[in-house]
């Protein structure tokens, strides 16, 4: 049973996070590449002030997996980048936090190119 709390709390979260940028989306004149920009700054944000890490663990997945876990992933690299690097962690940090993420979205991205057929929009 509490598998299947933790699963909904998630789905939940998760959800309402979708949620609220689809109403970002809607009513205002945003595009959604400046949306997602907005969501990845604030993870980091959030990660930087020392919020995203409880909130992550009360959420579980449903907090991980949207954009704002990104920009936590990408703090959280340059932090500790700053910590073993000095200033050049600065840049190398959040890419090697995040390398896994970045290269499964490349690969798994080229994969769906080639099994189905991409259109480009007129």
């Amino acid at each position: 049973m509490e598998v299947a709390v933790e699963i909904a709390k998630s789905f939940l979260v998760g959800g309402a996070i979708c949620a609220l940028v689809q109403i970002l989306l809607d009513r205002t004149k945003m595009m959604p590449g400046r949306v997602m920009v907005l969501l990845v700054v604030s993870g980091a944000i959030l990660g930087f002030f020392g919020l995203y890490q409880p909130f992550s663990e009360w959420a579980g997945a449903g907090a991980g997996v949207p954009l704002l876990g990104f920009g936590n992933t990408l703090w959280k690299g340059v932090k500790e980048g700053i910590a073993e690097d000095g200033m050049i962690g600065i840049f190398s940090g959040g890419l090697e936090a995040s390398a896994a993420g970045i290269s499964a979205a490349l690969i798994f991205g080229y994969l769906s190119a080639l099994i189905f057929k991409p259109k480009m929009k007129e």
